[in-house]
């Protein structure tokens, strides 16, 4: 994907020259906790979690979470944390404190800002003008509980104008609201009990959840315990047959034998 100019990036803070002052301290924690309440919680640790393993065996992508992210040269009191990003293009997929774009050398390719009550507000305003600044391709923002705006789905791309533009939002027959992000090369669907799901489109595959992929795990288990089962009991009945053969035939000796 081409990027387009990040300015941000290379803007340093009022009043200071645009070299990078590495004597400056870019704190990795604002004090703020992860989330507000479950429904937040779940979707971030979640979709985290999918996207790290959809990406796992890719050295040049990474995704994180709650992390803090400076955009300004040599200013670490301006920052923004999102929920969920990830950036395609990375030379190093180390743990990271923190993302420091311009010595990073580009903002995220993808941000998932989830609504709480206390954040829902921001994410629509603030925190958008802030990844269009910092030329975010793709800005999401998701709805668990429904109550904080509708539709609980909202995903859109920079255009060459510097702003953002809405992806089209489709139904499902089942009434899930489906989008598509062309960074990822995935689906997002809100499903109607409030989960955001994500949808493979080349594999037809759909993402689990952390109760669909344990529930998945215990049946194969199950599953691998009860073709043992059978496995053993064959080989047990095996065993059986072969030594009543051995008997019959070792009694069947004897009795030719003593004609």
């Amino acid at each position: 994907m081409t990027m387009r100019p990040t300015p941000a990036t290379a803007r340093p803070a009022p009043g200071e020259d645009a070299v990078d002052d590495l004597t400056i301290i870019y704190p990795s924690s604002d004090g703020e906790p992860l989330s507000e309440n479950d429904f937040q919680f779940t979707v971030i640790i979640e979709t985290a979690a999918f996207l790290r393993h959809r990406y796992a065996a890719r050295p040049d992508v990474y995704v994180g979470g709650n992390l803090l992210m400076y955009y300004r040269m040599n200013d670490n009191q301006t920052r923004v944390s999102p929920d969920v990003f990830a950036v395609f293009g990375v030379t190093d997929k180390r743990p990271r404190n923190s993302w420091i774009v311009w010595r990073e050398g580009k903002p995220p390719d993808f941000v998932l800002e989830v609504a709480s009550p206390g954040t829902w507000r921001r994410d629509g305003a603030a925190k958008r003008d802030i990844y269009a600044e910092m030329g975010v391709p793709e800005y999401w923002r998701f709805d668990p509980t429904g109550e904080c705006f509708s539709p609980p789905l909202a995903g859109e791309r920079l255009g060459d104008d510097g702003e953002y533009h809405p992806i089209p939002l489709d139904t499902d027959p089942d009434g899930s609201l489906r989008s598509r992000s062309d960074v990822l090369g995935l689906d997002l669907c809100a499903s109607p009990d409030g989960w955001l799901r994500l949808h493979d489109p080349a594999a037809g595959q759909w993402r689990r959840n952390y109760y669909e992929a344990a529930a998945a795990r215990q049946a194969a288990e199950a599953a691998r315990q009860a073709a043992e089962a059978d496995r053993q009991a064959d080989a047990a009945a095996r065993q059986a047959a072969e030594d009543e053969i051995r008997r019959l035939r070792e009694r069947l000796r004897k009795l030719e034998s003593g004609r």
